[in-house]
């Protein structure tokens, strides 16, 4: 009765609009009058209240299923026989498209033979989607695996084009475990040269984004600049970052490999530097610059000469080292294999301590120790081999291998020289900050003092000098030679240690605050750091937690209270002590970049070492995923 009244005026295409307007309001009337009411509908804001499909929370109901072939689909109907899905679960909707397409052909089926035709219509449209579904996991597969084995060949340091081995490798095990599957699935990686190129493109680009989400994020940051010359004599200087951010996390990373194919003067590499910094924020947050050498760099940061680099140069007895070095190259160097062979067979004959000698040379400063170390032990035996295998005249080097004097500088050499490759071993690693440098090289000027003290008294304390213990022993003439001598190199060896070292002399009491802020003297201090100083030696528990040392301790301050004392923590602990994270990796570099593949372009050479040498997760997955269209090629 409602809807009686306004059925009676149709409302026709071919009406205008005026009729259509007295139409409308001659319905509207009647419908008052049959209602009793004086409140005409807002007809023009009905459209504005209509719901929506999405408010409505139908849901599939299960008897779709048999009374008209539709199954779920991902929150839409779906029909079983031709695969046509509705926008909305509606049960008109899918009684009509059955009625029209599929009950002529269905309707006959009943009870148990329905049931059965709905199921094998399911299992068609399941391994239907199976299929589909496993070719592109397969295909996923692949990409993944292409990506994983280019990643590993990079970080073993292998020629790129071993990748296709790998491949025959894999294929081969595959079919020696009798699985055909499998070694089909191995047949689809690509794993050509230029394949596995481009995958290690996009797994360098991965870390570079990663590495620039670092250096937006950190506070500070410092660099360590080494150079080297690669197989071909190209000069290549390596840029390493120490950054920290406000959490106190340190990342040491590869900043970048820059080949320098012309001079490389001091601007040269200022140039460089600032070019590769530039991409990364500037200077800004620099906190230090640390190289083996004193490089101008125009930058307000402390510039640091390498730690390690000071202390390999600090002894030099040059008569004691060139008799050895000679004598070595005399018995093993270069093409005298036959003088080699009959030293060694020697040298088991006697039962020596050492059954050979061990080669030195300057650049490797720190094989000296080993190498005095080797050859003290057979100084004995060296002089009769001398005598006895080697043709041409050796009387000179016999007689100072039998000099007392010689002897005991030999022996003072190999001690001092053992300590000074402890201090090296010590110093060197990656994630030491400059306080711990710092601490070592303090025990050792403690240590060089101990010594120095030691040689004072009447009869000398040779107790941290077994070489020169022995020379006593054999000698005792030479005490008293020992006692003068060696105080005064001793000496020496402190002055050049408090000149070399001034730039680190110069941030003492930084690092001393840095590494025991709870006992640094307040007055001592920069003014913009004592009144919170103050404030944290006073805090009790801060005092309760004074056994944690370095980042550990900094990391409890919280900000809101310290922000000064925090942001000096954060610039202290970005700050490099050494170049030894960059010494370390030149040999990757000749690694890589040999003499079987000396054809590597500088870009794929910064790739392979970057990729090589970082701690960053390199997350495959995510790069499989970036590729839109992934093309596997066999």
């Amino acid at each position: 009765m409602k809807s009686s009244v306004l059925q009676t005026r149709p409302l026709y295409e071919s009406h205008t609009s005026e009729h259509l307007s007295e139409a409308l309001t001659e319905a509207v009337t009647e419908w008052k009058l049959q209602r009793g009411s004086s409140t005409i509908p807002n007809f023009t804001n009905m459209s504005a209240q209509k719901r929506k499909l999405e408010a409505e929370n139908r849901v599939f109901q299960p008897r779709w299923e048999t009374d008209y072939l539709f199954t779920d689909c991902k929150g839409k109907p779906m029909c079983l026989v031709c695969l046509e899905t509705k926008s909305a679960m509606k049960d008109f909707n899918l009684s009509r498209h059955y009625n029209a397409t599929h009950k002529e052909k269905y309707d006959k089926y009943t009870g148990a033979a329905r049931a059965a035709i709905v199921a094998d219509l399911k299992r068609k449209i399941h391994r239907q989607q199976s299929f589909f579904t496993k070719a592109t996991t397969t295909q996923e597969s692949s990409l993944k695996a292409s990506y994983v084995v280019s990643l590993e060949l990079a970080k073993a340091k292998k020629p790129l084009s071993d990748g296709e081995m790998v491949k025959r490798c894999a294929v081969e095990m595959a079919k020696a475990f009798g699985d055909d599957n499998m070694a089909k699935n191995f047949e689809t990686v690509s794993l050509s040269r230029r394949t596995v190129t481009r995958r290690i493109f996009d797994i360098q680009n991965h870390v570079e984004g990663k590495l620039r989400e670092i250096m937006n994020d950190c506070k500070y940051f410092s660099l360590a600049l080494d150079e080297s010359t690669d197989v071909m004599d190209v000069s290549q200087l390596l840029i390493y970052t120490r950054a920290v951010n406000s959490s106190f996390e340190v990342h040491e990373e590869l900043l970048k490999l820059v080949s320098l194919h012309d001079t490389t003067k001091g601007q040269d590499i200022f140039n460089a530097v600032e070019s590769v910094v530039s991409e990364h924020g500037g200077f800004d947050k620099l906190s230090a610059v640390v190289a083996d050498g004193a490089p101008s760099i125009g930058v307000d940061c402390p510039i640091l000469h390498c730690i390690i680099h000071q202390v390999g140069n600090s002894m030099n007895f040059s008569h004691v080292m060139d008799l050895v070095t000679k004598v070595t190259n005399l018995i093993r160097g270069g093409n005298r294999s036959l003088n080699h062979r009959k030293f060694v067979a020697f040298l088991d004959e006697v039962c020596a301590a050492y059954g050979d000698l061990q080669m030195h040379t300057e650049i490797r400063w720190m094989s000296r120790g080993k190498c005095l170390e080797r050859f003290f032990a057979l100084r004995s035996e060296i002089p009769v081999f001398l005598e006895e295998s080697i043709q041409c005249d050796t009387s000179a080097y016999c007689s100072q291998l039998r000099d007392t004097d010689f002897l005991c500088d030999m022996a003072f050499l190999a001690d001092i020289t053992s300590h000074l490759n402890r201090l090296n071993l010590q110093l060197q690693g990656r994630g030491q900050t400059v306080s711990d440098l710092y601490a070592h090289m303090n025990a050792f000027n403690a240590k060089l003092a101990l010594f120095k003290e030691g040689f004072q008294s009447d009869r000398p304390n040779l107790a941290h000098f077994p070489s020169c213990e022995e020379m006593r022993k054999d000698a005792p003439e030479c005490e008293e030679t020992m006692q003068i001598k060696y105080k005064a190199e001793i000496e020496k060896l402190q002055q050049q240690f408090k000149s070399r070292f001034q730039d680190f002399y110069a941030m003492q009491p930084r690092i001393a605050l840095f590494t025991d802020p709870l006992s640094a003297a307040v007055s001592e201090q920069p003014p913009e750091l004592q009144l919170e100083l103050c404030e944290l030696q006073a805090d009790p528990f801060f005092q309760a937690n004074r056994n944690e040392r370095g980042i550990s301790f900094w990391r409890l301050l919280p900000e809101s209270r310290f922000p000064i004392l925090r942001d000096f923590a954060l610039s202290m602990a970005s700050m490099f002590g050494s170049t030894y994270i960059c010494e370390s990796n030149f040999s990757m570099m000749k690694h890589i970049k040999s003499k079987e593949r000396n054809r590597l372009t500088d870009e794929t050479l910064f790739q392979l070492m970057q990729i090589g040498c970082t701690n960053i997760e390199i997350d495959i997955q995510s790069i499989v995923r970036q590729q839109e269209r992934p093309q596997v090629s066999h």
